[in-house]
């Protein structure tokens, strides 16, 4: 039987959970950074400098496809090379939203410093990821801010 699994990493985007403590940091930091009002202040977990790659759900899935589609056999890391700190993530995102921002680090999980993820396989079947984080970021912001609008907490934390 020929397997491909496909690991993912860190996916995000649009649709996807914003609240309620399940979801990724991209989701959870532009729902805290759209709640915020501007020169307000969000908290995040740890010191800020766990490195991490997010990969857009766009890319994800153009990934899978193309792992299907692929001679390749076992296992394949779909993901992007692009790391950010958490704190380099959480400016970006305040950059996109227009809001100047106090980061508050506050005591709570944050996994591994850093993570060692290649995707050379998939670069090998000539995958690469395509949306870069900032234009990735902006889309799931504009679509995270609305629903927190829809909630009627817009910049009122």
């Amino acid at each position: 039987m020929i397997v491909r699994l496909a690991r993912f990493q860190n996916c995000y985007g649009p649709e996807g959970t914003w609240r309620g403590g399940r979801e990724k940091a991209p989701a959870a930091l532009c729902r805290k950074i759209a709640e915020a009002p501007d020169g307000g202040a969000i908290e995040v977990w740890g010191d800020g400098t766990a490195m991490r790659a997010y990969t857009y759900i766009d890319d994800m899935v153009d990934g899978i496809i193309a792992l299907m589609n692929s001679d390749l056999e076992n296992g394949a890391n779909i993901g992007r090379r692009e790391y950010v700190s958490v704190d380099q993530l959480a400016k970006l995102i305040a950059e996109i939203a227009g809001k100047k921002l106090e980061i508050r680090h506050v005591a709570g999980p944050v996994g591994v410093q850093a993570r060692n993820f290649r995707v050379d396989r998939m670069n090998s079947i000539g995958w690469e990821s395509r949306v870069p984080l900032r234009e990735g970021l902006a889309r799931t912001y504009a679509w995270i801010s609305q629903q927190v609008a829809a909630s009627g907490r817009l910049g009122v934390a």
